[in-house]
């Protein structure tokens, strides 16, 4: 389920990386580097009240995904450094 706060890191059309909400036409903000998109990503959702970033590959297939809080991570990790 997609919260609101939600933003994916995609490869874009025009070369680069997007930053976009789900069901969106436009991006967030666009980028030359994968690692640029996740940091402004970042960024985006903490700054919108937490939820989740997802990150995909170039193939566009998920790859990995961060909760950013204050979301509220549904697998939270078990080790507790």
């Amino acid at each position: 389920m997609a919260g609101a706060n939600d933003r994916h890191v995609v490869p874009s059309e025009a070369g680069g990386w997007d930053v976009k909400k789900p069901g969106a036409s436009r991006a967030s903000s666009h980028h030359d580097t994968q690692a640029e998109a996740i940091s402004r990503g970042r960024e985006i959702v903490h700054n919108a009240g937490g939820g989740e970033l997802v990150i995909h590959g170039t193939d566009g297939k998920v790859r990995d995904s961060d909760t950013i809080p204050p979301g509220n991570d549904p697998v939270p990790p078990r080790d507790k450094r």
